[in-house]
C-alpha cells in the first residue's frame, strides 16, 4: 500500500467538506443547461431531441474514459488529477460562454465533461485519505453521493433568475471562476499527493494490471452496472422536468422552483444511505427500496391518469428514494475495489458506466417521447432499468455477505 503523507494542521475535515463541495460546483455544470434548453431552443433552434444530446454530451468523456481516468488518478495522484479537471471545466464553461453556434456550444460541453470527469472521479479516495474512521467514511461517502443532485438543484433553482436577469453567457462566466476558486481550495486546503516515482519504465504495464485486475473482480462490475440502471434515468427525469412542466402549461415562475426541490430532495437519500449503511442496515435493503420507488414514482409521474399533485409527488418519491441508491454504491465501490491500489481505478469504472447511462437516456427517452407523441409511454424505460437495478441489489448483496460473514 502506498503512503499517505502526513496531513497539515489547515487539512482534515475541512479538506473533506471542501472535496465535497467540489462536486457541487461541479455538477452545477450539469444542472445549468436545462433551464437554458428553451433560451437555446429560441436562439439555436434546438430539437427535442438535439437538446437530449445536448443534456447528455457533458459525459462523453466519462462513458469512454472514466477507466482509464481512474488508472491515472491512482498513478499521478488524485489531488493533482482533481486539479487539473476544474482548471478544464472552467476553460470548457468559458468557451460554452463565448459559443456563436450550437456546433460550438456541443464541442464547449465535451470539453466540460473531460474536466467534470477528472475533477469528480478522484474524490472518494481523497475522501478516503481525509477520513479514517470507517463510520464517519460512511457518512462522507453519503454525502458525496449527494453531490450530484445538490449542484444540479442550485443550478436549476438560480438558472433561471440568473438568465433573465444576467444573460446566460455571463450567467456561464461565472461558472467558471466558481470552479477556480474551488480549484484554489484544493490547492490550499486538500493535502499534496505523495511524491510520484521517478522511474518511468513499466508504468504503462502497471496501469494495465490494476485495469485488469479490477475488471477481473465481479464486485466493481455489478457496483458499475447498478450505478448505470440509477444514473440515466434519473437524469432524463430531472432534465426534461422544465420541459414537461413547460409543456403541460404549469405556471412559468412555478417551473424552476419545483424542478429544484425535486432534484434536491435526492440529497435525503443519499445523505440517509451513509448514515443507515454506518448503522449496519444491509446495502440490498437500501438498494431495493431506491429501484422499487423510482420504478413506482415514475409510473405514477408519466401514465398521465394521476393529477398533477400526485404526479409532483410521486417525481418527489422518485428522487429522494432513489437518492439511497448512489450513496450506498458509493460506498461499495469503495469496499469492492481489488486493492487500496485500485479504489481509483474502481471508481473509475463506476463512473464509466454511470456515464454511459446519463449519455444514452436523455436522447432515448426524448425519442420515446416523439415517437408516442407524449410523455405517457417512457415510465417503461424507468420501470426497465429498475428490474434489472433489483437483480444487480441481489448480486452485490451475495458479494456482500462474502466480505462480510459475521
Amino acid at each position: 500500500m502506498s503512503s499517505v503523507p502526513a496531513t497539515p494542521p489547515h487539512a482534515g475535515s475541512g479538506g473533506a467538506a471542501w472535496i465535497i463541495g467540489v462536486g457541487v460546483a461541479s455538477a452545477m455544470h450539469i444542472g445549468k443547461l436545462p433551464p437554458a434548453i428553451p433560451v437555446l431552443g429560441d436562439s439555436l433552434g434546438l430539437t427535442l431531441v438535439q437538446a437530449g444530446f445536448m443534456l447528455a454530451i457533458i459525459q462523453l468523456a466519462g462513458m469512454s474514459l472514466g477507466a482509464i481516468a481512474g488508472m491515472l488518478a491512482d498513478k499521478l495522484g488524485p489531488r493533482r488529477v482533481m486539479l487539473t479537471g476544474l482548471c478544464l471545466l472552467a476553460v470548457g464553461s468559458l468557451l460554452g460562454a463565448l459559443a456563436p453556434t450550437s456546433p460550438w456550444l456541443l464541442t464547449s460541453r465535451a470539453v466540460e465533461g473531460m474536466g467534470f470527469l477528472l475533477a469528480v472521479l478522484p474524490a472518494p479516495v481523497l475522501l478516503r485519505r481525509q477520513v479514517h474512521a470507517p463510520a464517519k467514511l460512511h457518512q462522507a461517502l453519503g454525502f458525496w453521493g449527494a453531490y450530484m443532485p445538490t449542484g444540479t438543484a442550485l443550478a436549476l433553482l438560480i438558472g433561471p433568475w440568473a438568465y433573465a436577469w444576467l444573460g446566460w453567457r455571463a450567467a456561464w462566466m461565472i461558472l467558471a471562476l466558481l470552479v477556480l476558486v474551488f480549484a484554489y481550495g484544493v490547492w490550499r486546503l486538500v493535502p499534496a499527493d505523495p511524491p510520484r516515482d521517478g522511474a518511468s519504465q513499466g508504468w504503462i504495464a502497471a496501469m494495465a494490471h490494476r485495469l485488469v485486475h479490477t475488471l477481473s473482480s465481479s464486485g466493481p462490475w455489478w457496483v458499475a452496472l447498478a450505478f448505470l440502471m440509477y444514473s440515466g434515468q434519473w437524469l432524463a427525469v430531472v432534465g426534461f422536468l422544465p420541459t414537461i412542466y413547460t409543456q403541460a402549461g404549469w405556471p412559468v415562475a412555478w417551473i424552476g422552483p419545483l424542478t429544484a426541490l425535486a432534484a434536491g430532495v435526492n440529497v435525503l437519500g443519499n445523505i440517509g444511505a451513509g448514515r443507515l449503511l454506518s448503522r449496519g442496515v444491509r446495502p440490498m435493503v437500501l438498494l431495493v427500496v431506491g429501484f422499487v420507488a423510482m420504478g413506482v414514482g415514475a409510473f405514477l409521474m408519466f401514465n398521465g391518469r394521476a393529477g398533477p399533485p400526485i404526479q409532483y409527488l410521486a417525481v418527489l418519491a422518485f428522487s429522494a428514494f432513489g437518492g439511497l441508491i448512489p450513496g450506498t454504491l458509493f460506498a461499495l465501490a469503495v469496499q469492492f475495489a481489488p486493492s487500496a491500489q485500485t479504489v481509483s481505478t474502481t471508481v473509475g469504472w463506476v463512473q464509466q458506466l454511470s456515464s454511459l447511462g446519463q449519455f444514452a437516456s436523455p436522447p432515448l427517452v426524448a425519442w420515446l417521447a416523439a415517437r408516442a407523441g407524449g410523455w405517457h409511454w417512457t415510465w417503461l424505460f424507468n420501470l426497465a432499468c429498475c428490474v434489472l437495478g433489483l437483480v444487480l441489489a441481489v448480486l452485490l448483496q451475495r458479494q456482500w455477505r462474502r466480505m462480510h460473514p459475521a
